[in-house]
């Protein structure tokens, strides 16, 4: 199974970014947490984050057909990109839209995800656990789906 985890702008400053909410861990700690998790449960896992929308675009298509799932926090991204939604729409590869914070006690203009309507569901509010539950889902959710192509 390979997972392609995606991270939009600033998420690189994780640990000096408002530690208040978002904590002092930095991105290179997240990594290290998920690749943990994913080598327990057999996982491939690969990483990109960028601050720029047509670098994540590209990473996207470029995931067709190879990736099982796509775990994504769009940051800023989640609030204006129509492009990284119809880049997701377009593949079609599980996705699970992540955020460290949760959006809905955050600023009115956070309250629309472009991208929540083609994810299979989205975790926020528990710091990196919110990624460690989106890789739990992904991965459950392939294995069900695998199984019912296998029947």
């Amino acid at each position: 199974m390979k997972i392609l985890v995606l991270n939009g702008p600033n998420m690189n400053l994780l640990g000096l970014r408002e530690p208040e909410l978002y904590g002092k861990q930095t991105y290179s700690d997240l990594v290290r947490v998920m690749q943990n998790r994913a080598d327990e449960l057999g996982v491939e896992i690969s990483f990109l984050q960028s601050n720029h929308e047509g670098a994540l675009v590209d990473a996207i298509q470029a995931a067709y057909p190879e990736t099982d799932g796509i775990i994504i926090n769009p940051a800023g991204y989640t609030f204006t990109s129509v492009a990284i939604l119809d880049a997701l729409a377009s593949v079609a590869i599980p996705t699970v839209e992540v955020h460290m914070t949760d959006l809905g006690t955050r600023d009115d203009f956070r309250q629309r995800s472009y991208i929540r309507e083609v994810c299979i569901t989205n975790c926020m509010g528990k710091g990196f656990d919110s990624y460690l539950e989106a890789l739990d889902i992904i991965r459950k959710h392939t294995e069900v789906c695998h199984d019912d192509v296998v029947k």
